[in-house]
């Protein structure tokens, strides 16, 4: 499992972001502390407080993730690699 923390602006990047990794045959979670989503859900992710940042962990090793995803990425983020 990896994971980045990533950060949405407005409800719009959030609906660019559950398009992208809609297309990923991994399992991905988002959340902060004690509440966690499906990120593959946009009705999951909006439920969220999007006003700071939050821990996306994904079970993907495809190195075309993090490009595609690298708008919503928060600066800090860690970034685990396999």
């Amino acid at each position: 499992m990896q994971q980045v923390n990533v950060k949405f602006d407005n409800i719009s990047q959030v609906q660019q972001f559950v398009n992208i990794i809609e297309k990923f045959e991994a399992h991905f979670d988002l959340g902060s502390g004690q509440r966690v989503v499906n990120a593959k859900s946009i009705l999951g992710v909006c439920a969220l407080d999007l006003s700071e940042p939050l821990s996306l962990s994904y079970s993907s090793n495809d190195d075309n993730l993090i490009e595609k995803i690298r708008p919503f990425l928060y600066r800090g983020s860690m970034q685990v690699n396999c």
